[in-house]
């Protein structure tokens, strides 16, 4: 294959890493150094299910990517053998891949992310999976917040109308 070719191959990869970081909340980058294939696939069909989605890119490829999203944070982390995780829903793909990191500790590893656009480090990830239900749950206990003052109030009614 002559140059040209190779650079528009390698051209049109970053620009499927740009168009997926863009169509997606979330960028993590993990390392699986010694992941079976077995256990890499059964991670990949685990996070199917919470709309995410696993690649393998070469790192250059990722950099240059970085560079065009304007990820400078990212490229510290592009060392070794990287997994990049595209996820439309963070919280819920945050929580099946921090619990793949927990059960594989010694061979997956999660090394940073970017979240709507900002730089999140592991430590934060872990925080961030944490959070319960994704947006639904969210919501509904900050609903739940906002009733319960009229709750009380309405149990403080009734039982000064059960008292006369």
């Amino acid at each position: 294959m002559n140059n040209e070719k190779v650079q528009a191959l390698k051209s049109a990869v970053v620009d499927e890493i740009v168009e997926k970081a863009n169509s997606n909340k979330a960028l993590v980058v993990v390392t699986y150094h010694g992941l079976s294939v077995a256990k890499l696939e059964e991670l990949r069909r685990a996070l199917h299910k919470e709309a995410c989605r696993l690649h393998v890119y070469k790192n250059t490829l990722v950099a240059r990517a970085a560079d065009k999203l304007g990820y400078e944070e990212l490229k510290p982390l592009l060392e070794g053998p990287n997994a990049f995780i595209f996820c439309e829903d963070p919280t819920q793909g945050l929580k099946t891949i921090v619990k793949y990191s927990k059960r594989y500790k010694d061979i997956f590893a999660i090394k940073g992310a970017v979240i709507e656009g900002s730089f999140v480090k592991e430590n934060d990830l872990v925080a961030l999976s944490k959070i319960p239900g994704g947006k639904q749950g969210l919501l509904s206990m900050f609903l739940s917040v906002l009733q319960a003052p009229i709750r009380q109030f309405a149990c403080a009614v009734k039982a000064v109308a059960d008292a006369k």
